[in-house]
């Protein structure tokens, strides 16, 4: 059973006038770790959201623990945010599809809405974890409707009932749509919102899945379709991310950055 949401809420320091204040969920680990490091490195304030080992402990699977995780958030960052980056997610091939569906929409989605007001404060940017499998989903899933209905109920009675391995993937592409549906929105307020859509990566949370006598020959299937040849590295889907968190990225809004070696190019050749 996962832990009950707690915080663990430190005081941000203060710093140059150059510091912006960046919001991630799963940046103890992986990609977020990665990313972590690097606006650190680059002098900037970050509030990591997580199961564990982070600024604010939450169990983002529970609309409480969403809550709590806001409220954290909230009284870390009052005067407001100039980025957020909600990163946590449980992988496919294992766990529970509920488990699956609360966290890795749910736990950004609401996250995300529960923030949007201390980003505009500072006209701040958004960017949300999709994937590359995203489109290796049907549009036509019962769940993918119920996800984009925000009907939470509902969408874990379908993640429990088809159990059908799809609910990674028909998760990512909710994500993907909704991130559409808002960004205009979002524009009004003054947040630029985009998404990224990696490949395999090699993190903690993927390992398992190499030795998965199920999962591993997908991933090497994968792999052998992806015209670089090799997973990516946390730290090269955090330089994609810095990119559309920074001001080089002005322009950029409402869109799905791929960063998977090819794969998306080589096996949807005549899709955009």
């Amino acid at each position: 059973m996962i832990k009950a949401a707690m915080l663990q809420c430190q005081p941000l320091k203060v710093g140059s006038s150059n510091m912006r204040t960046y919001a991630l969920t799963g940046g103890a680990s992986g990609i977020g770790a990665a990313l972590a490091k690097a606006l650190a490195d680059q002098g900037h304030r970050i509030i990591n959201v997580d199961i564990k080992d982070a600024d604010i402990i939450a169990d983002l699977s529970t609309p409480e623990g969403r809550q709590a995780a806001v409220a954290g958030v909230r009284e870390m960052a009052p005067d407001g945010l100039d980025g957020l980056v909600p990163l946590a997610g449980v992988p496919g091939g294992g766990p529970p599809g509920t488990l699956i569906t609360a966290v890795n929409f749910y736990g950004t989605v609401e996250f995300l809405e529960g923030l949007k007001d201390l980003l505009a404060l500072k006209k701040g940017s958004v960017v949300l974890l999709c994937s590359n499998s995203g489109p290796m989903s049907s549009g036509e899933e019962n769940l993918l409707h119920a996800l984009l209905e925000s009907n939470e109920e509902e969408a874990l009675r379908i993640a429990k009932e088809e159990d059908d391995g799809m609910h990674y993937m028909v998760g990512k592409r909710a994500l993907n749509y909704w991130m559409r549906r808002h960004c205009m929105a979002y524009a009004q307020m003054g947040i630029r919102m985009n998404a990224v859509a990696p490949g395999p990566v090699e993190t903690p949370m993927t390992a398992p899945l190499l030795e998965d006598p199920v999962m591993a020959p997908v991933i090497e299937s994968l792999l052998d379709a992806t015209p670089l040849k090799r997973m990516g590295k946390p730290q090269e889907i955090a330089e994609c991310i810095l990119f559309l968190l920074g001001p080089q990225a002005s322009y950029v809004c409402g869109s799905l950055l791929f960063i998977d070696g090819g794969f998306d190019s080589h096996s949807r050749t005549d899709h955009i």
